[in-house]
């Protein structure tokens, strides 16, 4: 199973970003976003590309709920 998850952009270069989630830090293609994003924003991240933008609120609330059931794993 493949799970997609929000991540915090913390650098734009062209058309790849620099996101983090947690302590975690990866690139992701921004060529399949459907609007204009900035430093700061939360995307979806799947397979290495950004597939929308998510509201800052909703992205905290569900990497609380990733961390909570990780933690029951």
């Amino acid at each position: 199973m493949c799970l997609a998850i929000p991540a915090e952009i913390i650098e734009i270069d062209d058309e790849m970003a620099t996101v983090k989630v947690g302590g975690a830090v990866r690139k992701a293609s921004l060529t399949l976003l459907p609007e204009q994003v900035s430093v700061g924003d939360y995307v979806i991240v799947h397979a290495g590309f950004a597939l929308h933008k998510v509201d800052p609120r909703e992205a905290e609330e569900s990497l609380r709920l990733l961390r909570e059931l990780a933690s029951h794993a």
